[in-house]
């Protein structure tokens, strides 16, 4: 298959790629290569992916309404992964309309690239950050997501609804991914690891928010590369007979999907820092801090229908993940 990969130089992106190279598909990556952190880190994913013979990188952004007709009309892409976003809870609350463009206007031209040009199924990464103000866990894709607590979190509830829309109008099959805390090697300078691995080893303070009281379900990177391409290989089909009424909103009379994909596991962000303490070797000196706005205190995900739909299972305990990530950031920072 011709499978079009937005974000490919970005950190799930990278090791979505690098599934779908080793089982023989063609993939076009496209990313604009932004300055939301290091350019250097996305080059250096690039770098490996750059020998595969059927990987083509195109910089570009998925927000160029003509560049992207013109790409859609020219490669004619069997499937779509769309990981290109704005990432960041925190960052929404100071450039929002960075958000709008990649993930609302950038979203749009996906989907009227699929819709005009035969795309068998748009994948496309939601977030857990939807869940907003939920309090009930673990959270289930039944659940309510109408409260988001951070314009990141709506922009990823928008592209539930528009990529519903089209596969109301159009009959375009398509599939969200609710991603919970993702962590592993190439991971983001931005997220907790990599803040957290680069403070103790440089002597400086973490910030511990809501004084620690905090719980992710941290999931693997590889179990997530998995598990997005297990759902891209299943295509949904229209369900004539689904109840409007008692229905779950993660599926519908359309060719429309949304699943959770995480680890199971909610960890206590204490227990997360003691962990990386161990990998190290180095106790971290710690900042205690309230919460921080946008932010929520537990994501815990109910992964029963990814399970039941195409054998997820998340296979690398914390201790292990931690380990192959500190050995990766030692080795790319040479600390």
């Amino acid at each position: 298959m011709k499978i079009l990969l937005t974000g490919c130089a970005g950190f799930i992106g990278m090791h979505v790629a690098q599934i779908l190279l080793a089982r023989g598909e063609e993939v076009v990556g496209i990313d604009n290569l932004n300055d939301y952190y290091d350019p250097n880190l996305k080059l250096a994913r690039l770098e490996q992916l750059k020998p595969h013979a059927n990987f083509r990188f195109i910089k570009g952004d998925i927000s160029d309404r003509m560049a992207m007709e013109d790409l859609f009309e020219a490669e004619r892409f069997h499937r779509v992964i769309n990981l290109a976003a704005q990432p960041g809870v925190r960052y929404s609350l100071k450039n929002p309309h960075a958000y709008i463009q990649s993930n609302v206007v950038g979203f749009a031209n996906l989907l009227e690239g699929c819709r005009h040009n035969g795309v068998e199924h748009f994948v496309y990464a939601s977030s857990s950050s939807v869940y907003g103000a939920n309090t009930r866990l673990p959270f289930s894709v039944d659940d309510n997501v109408d409260h988001p607590v951070s314009l990141y979190a709506a922009t990823k509830k928008s592209n539930e609804l528009m990529a519903h829309t089209y596969s109301h109008l159009y009959g375009l099959p398509t599939t969200g991914l609710r991603y919970f805390t993702v962590y592993g090697p190439w991971g983001r300078p931005d997220m907790s690891p990599w803040l957290f691995t680069s403070a103790i080893l440089e002597d400086r303070p973490i910030d511990v928010f809501n004084h620690g009281k905090m719980r992710r379900d941290f999931t693997y990177v590889d179990d997530i590369a998995e598990g997005t391409v297990r759902v891209m290989d299943r295509i949904p089909q229209p369900n004539p007979g689904y109840d409007h009424v008692h229905g779950s909103p993660a599926e519908s009379h359309a060719p429309y999907r949304v699943y959770n994909i995480g680890n199971h596991q909610p960890v206590e962000l204490m227990s997360f820092i003691g962990t990386i303490e161990k990998a190290l070797g180095k106790e971290a000196k710690k900042n205690f801090l309230p919460m921080q706005p946008g932010d929520v205190e537990a994501t815990y995900a109910d992964i029963e229908a990814l399970k039941r739909d195409v054998g997820f299972e998340p296979k690398t305990p914390l201790e292990a993940g931690i380990a192959k990530w500190v050995e990766w950031y030692r080795a790319y920072t040479r600390s």
